[in-house]
């Protein structure tokens, strides 16, 4: 038994012996095969290796080296192993492993930047293998192809971009604005030459028949019944003018007919032609006016006047004088453009023929104007009656000369005073409401079914009709009218703000009329009070109740529905229950001012309140 014991302990032993050299031989084996690197050899320097800035003495133990773009020439020296034979692969420069070779030596030239990983795989002579990485490389480029460098060459590139599209940007703003200056230059240049043209035209032919030309190419012609034509010429030219020097003649005539000029532009006359020595202009073209004979008398006597102060002149210089004769009547003509190139504004009809024999019928220095006309002017001017004198082709007609203004109407120099202004500014008080009127009905749009023409005549009726009753000024009662015509005009253009553009609108319109700076500012100080039912004098208060006239009329129901619909469409919505309680209050809060309004008063607060509610 016990022999049994020491032949199984025996054999423990021997086993246990035999695996502790088996594993200790393995050990030794496995650490001699393994591949380790001996030197790693820089651009032929075999000893040391850069990384970075500093020197490493024991490559073996590096796990990654960084050269720089120039040592890119570098080669791997493995410890000496005997019988072992090894495969070299560098990954990402090598497409395969190299051939087996039984030395551990590796060569790599001119390594392009990047990043590398060199491998091994080795044999033994006991079939022993296996694959290790022994060292990261990362091979530095040039500094211009470093990162940084690429980030400082897009941040240029993109500098230089910008700053292209600025330049290209600079440089088509800069064009654009020189074409715009040429552009407005030759605008400038095209206007100026416009202008002057159509001053050109304007001064041959009325304003209206010029635009009508240059916008349609030809003007129509027009019949006018109430216009008052003036001729006049120096008497004895054809002798003057054959005694006198041909420049000095000229001269004389320019000189005359300059003044003549500004004479009847100032009087608002229209000059029709010079032929000769006569001079011939009209009044009530291309504008109807009711006041064109009184106008035209005005003119012939600042033309008389002015040739008479000549006439003294060269009297006392022993010089010889020039008499003008001046011819004047009032009927219907045709005035229109005639000629193709060369044109010529011009009036026909038996009052020009009139006209003519009213001059050459009169005598020198004085005024000669027709029957017809002086029923026209005799409650301005002192007029002398000549009787009935034959006319060639027109048998007998009534003539008178005019020998000045009236006395209680003309100042102390013998011009028209402020009576004489009233009296006119009354008669174009209707020219300006039928101007307006015409207005309305022309432009107006067609939703103003309340504001209309017919609202602004019963306005202005009331206007007249009260102020009469309640004796108001002639002075006050010419701006009250104006105030009154113009009053709803606003509506037309804005019905937003139409006080505004009323107020804008007389601006525009009196001073083509003859009104002055104080007809103008009365007249909107009016309108401003009367929007604002802001009352300070008997003016206000009769345009007040003129403007409320409608309250108490018969037909108030149906103006009010008239009023509801038009605000409906301008978009100022009120159901049909809020108005009529706006209308009771507005009916219940209001009162005529003017005794003679509440006078007039058609219908009374209870009977309009209830024919509201039906």
């Amino acid at each position: 038994m016990s022999y049994l014991v020491r032949l199984n302990f025996l054999f423990v032993i021997i086993l246990f012996s035999v695996i502790l050299n088996v594993t200790a031989a393995q050990t030794t084996f496995n650490s001699e095969v393994t591949p380790s690197l001996k030197r790693v050899i820089i651009n032929g320097d075999s000893a040391v290796l850069r990384s970075g800035n500093s020197v490493v003495t024991q490559p073996e133990r590096l796990q990654n080296i960084i050269l720089n773009y120039r040592d890119n020439n570098i080669s791997f020296e493995l410890q000496p192993s005997d019988g072992i034979n090894y495969q070299f692969f560098l990954e990402k420069f090598d497409k395969d492993w190299s051939t087996w070779k039984h030395t551990g030596f590796k060569e790599y030239t001119n390594l392009p930047a990047g990043k590398y990983l060199f491998k091994v795989r080795y044999i033994s002579s006991g079939n022993t293998a296996g694959e290790i990485s022994l060292i990261s490389i990362r091979v530095l480029p040039l500094w211009y192809f470093s990162h940084l460098a690429i980030i400082i060459y897009l941040i240029v590139f993109f500098l230089i971009i910008w700053t292209l599209y600025n330049l290209l940007n600079l440089r088509f703003a800069r064009n654009l604005y020189m074409l715009e200056q040429i552009i407005n230059k030759r605008t400038e240049d095209l206007i100026i030459e416009k202008e002057k043209t159509e001053a050109l035209l304007e001064n041959v032919l009325p304003k209206n028949t010029a635009n009508e030309i240059m916008e349609k190419g030809k003007a129509t012609k027009i019949k006018y019944n109430f216009v008052t034509v003036l001729f006049s010429d120096i008497q004895g030219f054809t002798k003057i003018a054959e005694e006198t020097n041909p420049e000095i003649l000229i001269d004389e005539l320019d000189k005359f007919f300059f003044y003549f000029d500004s004479v009847v532009e100032k009087f608002g006359i229209e000059k029709i032609k010079t032929i000769g020595d006569a001079y011939m202009c009209a009044g009530g073209i291309p504008e109807k006016n009711r006041t064109n004979p009184v106008e035209v008398i005005l003119a012939a006597l600042e033309m008389k006047g002015y040739m008479t102060k000549l006439k003294a002149a060269s009297e006392l210089e022993g010089m010889k004088y020039w008499d003008i004769r001046i011819g004047i009547h009032t009927g219907t003509v045709v005035a229109g453009v005639v000629g193709q190139k060369k044109l010529s504004y011009d009036i026909w009809g038996d009052t020009v023929n009139t006209a003519s024999r009213m001059e050459s019928s009169g005598e020198a220095g004085k005024i000669n104007i027709s029957g017809t006309t002086y029923e026209f002017v005799k409650e301005f001017f002192v007029c002398e009656f000549r009787g009935k004198m034959p006319v060639k082709y027109k048998g007998e007609l009534e003539m008178y000369f005019v020998n000045g203004i009236v006395p209680e109407l003309c100042d102390a120099n013998g011009g028209p005073n402020r009576k004489f202004i009233l009296k006119m500014q009354m008669i174009k008080l209707q020219d300006i409401e039928e101007m307006i009127i015409k207005m309305f009905d022309g432009e107006a749009p067609p939703n103003l079914y309340f504001h209309n023409s017919s609202m602004v005549k019963n306005i202005c009726n009331q206007v007249e009709l009260l102020s009469r009753a309640e004796n108001l000024p002639d002075e006050e009662f010419i701006n009250l009218k104006l105030a009154s015509v113009f009053l709803f005009t606003g509506f037309i253009s804005d019905y937003e703000k139409p006080m505004e553009a009323s107020l804008r609108l007389v601006e525009e319109v009196l001073p083509g009329y003859g009104f002055n700076h104080e007809n103008v500012e009365s007249a909107k100080k009016m309108i401003r009070n009367c929007f604002n039912n802001h009352l300070e004098s008997l003016a206000d208060n009769i345009l007040h109740d003129a403007k409320y006239d409608y309250l108490g009329r018969v037909d108030y129901v149906k103006l009010t529905d008239k009023l509801l619909r038009e605000r409906t469409e301008y978009g100022k919505l009120t159901d049909k229950k809020s108005w009529i309680e706006f209308q009771k209050n507005q009916l219940s809060d209001h009162q005529f001012i003017t005794t003679t309004a509440r006078f007039m008063r058609s219908v009374s607060l209870e009977d309009q309140i209830a024919g509201l509610l039906l």
